[in-house]
């Protein structure tokens, strides 16, 4: 437990650095809103660009880690579904239900991989973020679409913004790149990596800005639905996947630590951009955020990561 604890003890520290600072609102103004753009927008997109352009992804599995990581994830979509009913949820609710379930927090993810595992765990990281990011994406936005919360103004808002998702751009630039084998060329390297460095510390302080302790008074079936969902249900059949597949160490560690993680801090926006539950949504991501502190060394010490 000690490595673990070692690994992912400092990332907390950031996430709860930054939820004293939004209590404290240090700095005013609408700082913290710009920096997140800035992060999402151009930080991270370096990073993936910088860890994807030149990883040696051919030591990845990458059919093998699609499998457990997005068959998992389809699966427990659908099983979310037919579950509908039987929660009893009214559309807006159940939409922000089904991103709590699916979606995943990739600051928190890659940062723990790079903490694990070194360039070997951010490299399947940057794999598993290229899988899982428009996957999600449109399972989400499809759920939106089915449970008949947005019209078709904001139908064809979110098929643009699914189709300029920065972090599906930069995955697609880096593989290009990678492929290609123009990598980053001269000075490029030093500078997107350099940018790229700033992505994760300082994405982690703003995950943890984002956080509504009020939302927290929030504990109806929604909730235990998504965070049963969410920590428990997912790892453990990504674990199971794993390891009946055969997946290597550094592999099995990075993709059950993304099965494992908290939703993401950008579900609020979507789900008040299209008709969501924006009260719950809040409640799931601090909820699950400040759980996973638990639930992932524990995860991960079951693997003796």
């Amino acid at each position: 437990m000690g490595d673990v604890a070692g690994a992912l003890g400092p990332l907390f520290l950031l996430i709860l650095l930054g939820a004293g600072l939004g209590w404290k609102r240090l700095p005013a103004g609408d700082f913290w809103p710009q920096l997140e753009k800035l992060i999402y927008f151009l930080l991270f997109p370096a990073m993936l660009v910088a860890t994807l352009a030149t990883a040696d992804v051919s030591q990845v599995p990458v059919a093998r880690v699609a499998l457990v990581l997005l068959g998992v994830m389809t699966a427990l979509g659908a099983l979310l579904w037919r579950l509908r009913q039987q929660l009893g949820l009214d559309p807006a609710a159940f939409t922000s239900v089904f991103q709590g379930a699916l979606r995943f927090n990739t600051y928190v993810g890659v940062a723990g991989a790079s903490a694990l595992h070194g360039s070997a765990g951010a490299t399947v990281a940057a794999v598993a973020v290229a899988l899982m990011v428009p996957v999600v994406n449109v399972l989400c936005v499809a759920s939106f679409i089915a449970a008949g919360t947005l019209g078709p103004a904001s139908l064809g808002k979110s098929l643009l913004a699914l189709v300029r998702n920065p972090l599906i751009l930069a995955c697609l630039v880096g593989i290009a790149l990678n492929l290609s084998g123009i990598g980053l060329p001269g000075w490029s390297a030093q500078t997107v990596g350099l940018l790229g460095s700033a992505a994760l510390p300082l994405g982690l302080v703003a995950v943890g800005v984002a956080l509504r302790p009020r939302a927290l008074v929030r504990l109806d079936r929604g909730v235990w639905a998504a965070n049963l969902l969410k920590l428990v249900i997912m790892p453990a059949l990504v674990l199971v996947l794993a390891l009946l597949l055969g997946l290597d160490p550094v592999s099995r560690d990075v993709a059950l630590l993304f099965a494992a993680l908290p939703t993401a801090t950008s579900a609020y926006i979507l789900a008040r951009q299209l008709g969501g539950d924006a009260e719950l949504m809040a409640a799931l991501i601090t909820g699950q955020t400040l759980l996973a502190m638990l639930t992932l060394p524990l995860w991960l010490r079951l693997v003796g990561g």
